[in-house]
């Protein structure tokens, strides 16, 4: 059975096919393993040599690869689910297969294994531009190029050519090159220097290009690193980029980061610590995106962005402890946390982040909100109510009657509902 190259694509007439992964697995306790069988066949679909996906797959589980190109044997350490595989292969098509520009698969790398660059061109829509080298697969592929991007096998074919219409023979042609001259300059970037540039600004392009090899080189090392060296690697990207004046609009190089470090999960965290304070409120609504694409049906990033809370209402404990139910409603309505998420954090209290006397503390002042959350999925559920009336109703918290409620229900208190504040108000 194909599916579709790019499986964002849902029209069932999208011309770029290829055949579903099927995968067997192997052997039993430390010897088992996953072998990719059709391989072969899903990498001719995407024009990509079948080492590339599978190494991509160890580099993703953490696995050792194995290839065995003679008898068509593709295989990654471990037990692995083909559906699993499959969702993982979006992530190479993604990265190494589609054009970034018109989402077009019909691309090729090109290597220079010089300057360690690698070349992206689509014959979709002329695109040509670098690709990302930070992910570890990379290293890969400037180390193993595909065969048909090779500049000798390309000098070898232009060079026949032209003693073919020159009438010499092979082996004259030959003797005339080694002898005589260099080759001949054919277009390739590795012919162009004839001699090295000496100017100052010849120099610098050359200690950017030396700095540039030895930081891929680093890249590539540090999915090798443990988790915590990992967290504190992106926590002073993020910060630098701060102190650079350039984090506002640098979501998708922050996120591009956290997938590199494998740290997407606690990315959140790592956010609240940086880009919040006090001010938290208007924060969500400034850093909206930037969470949005860690949180967004990630709950194990939306339990780490509770965790950052907390650990900032132990920092300004006199400003937002009284705050807890307005802000987490905040971030409620910005999609940042889902109320499943919210729901199963209310019950039980962790002393993860912050003391258990604090947790217990920041739960009380939540339970308005949890209570409110849970009566609003009771309501939603069993009763029909037209959404125009919805739209009306605004979300008021009661500070001494300690309770969510909607405005035009009375409240159970109404001597004390001078002091109901309204959380959109603040």
């Amino acid at each position: 059975m194909s599916v579709n190259v790019n499986r964002s694509v849902l029209d069932q007439f999208y011309r770029y096919k290829m055949p579903r992964i099927i995968a067997k697995v192997e052997g039993k306790g430390n010897g088992i393993k996953t072998v990719i069988v059709n391989m072969t066949d899903v990498a001719k679909s995407l024009n990509r040599p079948p080492t590339y996906p599978t190494k991509f797959f160890g580099c993703e589980l953490g696995a050792q690869t194995q290839f065995d190109a003679k008898n068509d044997r593709f295989i990654v350490n471990g037990s692995h689910e083909a559906n699993k595989l499959q969702d993982m292969l979006d992530g190479f098509i993604r990265k190494f297969v589609l054009c970034p520009e018109c989402d077009n698969p019909e691309t090729d790398l090109h290597i220079n294994a010089k300057k360690q660059t690698i070349g992206n061109s689509c014959k979709a829509c002329g695109y040509r531009g670098m690709l990302d080298t930070r992910h570890k697969l990379c290293t890969f592929i400037l180390r193993n190029p595909p065969e048909d991007t090779g500049s000798v096998k390309k000098k070898e074919k232009k060079s026949k050519k032209k003693d073919k219409e020159n009438g010499s023979s092979d082996g004259e042609a030959s003797n005339h090159n080694d002898i005589d001259a260099p080759d001949a300059v054919d277009g390739d970037d590795d012919d162009q220097d004839w001699g090295e540039e000496t100017t100052e600004e010849a120099q610098q392009r050359r200690m950017e290009e030396i700095s540039a090899h030895a930081k891929n080189l680093t890249l590539s090392e540090d999915l090798e690193k443990p988790l915590e060296e990992r967290v504190n690697l992106f926590y002073n990207f993020v910060k630098q980029k701060k102190e650079d004046g350039a984090v506002d609009s640098s979501d998708k190089e922050i996120l591009a980061e956290a997938e590199r470090l494998d740290v997407k999960d606690t990315a959140p965290l790592i956010l609240t610590e940086l880009l919040m304070d006090e001010n938290i409120r208007d924060q969500i609504k400034k850093y909206k995106r930037h969470f949005l694409r860690f949180t967004h049906n990630n709950k194990k990033a939306q339990k780490y962005l509770l965790g950052g809370f907390e650990c900032l209402v132990k920092l300004h404990q006199t400003q937002l402890l009284p705050r807890v139910p307005i802000v987490l409603k905040d971030l409620y309505d910005a999609d940042l946390l889902e109320e499943d998420v919210i729901l199963a954090w209310a019950e039980k209290v962790s002393k993860k982040y912050v003391s258990k006397e604090l947790a217990k503390e920041i739960h009380a002042k939540a339970a308005p909100f949890v209570k409110w959350l849970k009566e609003a999925e009771e309501e939603s559920e069993g009763s029909g109510a037209d959404e125009e009336e919805d739209d009306n109703v605004e979300v008021v918290y009661s500070s001494s009657a300690r309770e969510l409620k909607v405005e035009t229900v009375t409240p159970e208190k109404p001597a004390e509902e001078e002091d109901d504040l309204d959380i959109d108000a603040i």
